[in-house]
């Protein structure tokens, strides 16, 4: 799928990446396309996180394919962590230069009694500010604190600063589901191509 971006110059490049790692922990393929359907296909081991990347995919409206092995006979850390390595560096590469992106977003997203904030800066400057207080340290098998490595590992590769907090909730499904969809719905603004923008979005020149 590809972009324009109107004015003094026309740009027509297709968003997309695929990624591979293979290490002695992981064994990871990943296929983004940043302009996508909400087209989404998940076989990770971890089934809440094929949960959380699913309503992260159908929000964001990207197409997200995962195809991951992992020791998760130990437990689940390494195979979300590289996951969202994966993720973010196929973001990063997608996006090139970054010309024409809108860069910035800031989205709340309700979950029933939950309330979740995602504020997203595409600066090529990886910051993660987390704030979430879960009332329970898992949610069936998965355990909570692997929100925290992802969204890391996610913010570092794909080179953004990202601060997500959770301002309230009672239910810990309710509050993550929050997370993940409000992620989905700031980078799919934050990526999206605004005609008004010349170039990059920033007066260093680039990103």
């Amino acid at each position: 799928m590809s972009q324009s971006v109107s004015g003094a110059e026309t740009v027509e490049r297709q968003r997309t990446a695929s990624i591979e790692r293979v290490t002695n922990e992981t064994d990871i393929k990943l296929q983004l396309a940043v302009d996508g359907e909400g087209k989404s296909d998940f076989h990770t081991g971890v089934p809440f996180l094929n949960h959380m990347l699913d309503l992260f995919t159908k929000h964001g409206q990207f197409d997200l394919s995962v195809q991951a092995k992992g020791d998760i006979e130990i437990d689940d850390h390494h195979t979300v962590e590289d996951i969202g390595i994966c993720l973010g560096q196929a973001l990063l590469k997608a996006l090139g230069d970054k010309r024409g992106i809108k860069r910035y977003a800031s989205v709340y997203v309700p979950m029933d009694e939950a309330l979740a904030q995602v504020v997203i800066d595409l600066s090529n400057r990886p910051h993660l500010e987390y704030r979430a207080q879960y009332p329970s340290s898992q949610v069936g098998t998965f355990q909570t604190e692997l929100v925290h490595e992802f969204l890391w590992k996610l913010a570092l590769e794909a080179r953004m600063t990202l601060h997500v907090i959770v301002h309230y909730g009672h239910n810990t499904h309710h509050m993550i589901e929050a997370v993940f969809k409000a992620l989905g719905r700031a980078l799919d603004e934050a990526t999206s191509i605004d005609p008004r923008v010349k170039g990059v979005p920033s007066t260093k020149g680039v990103l």
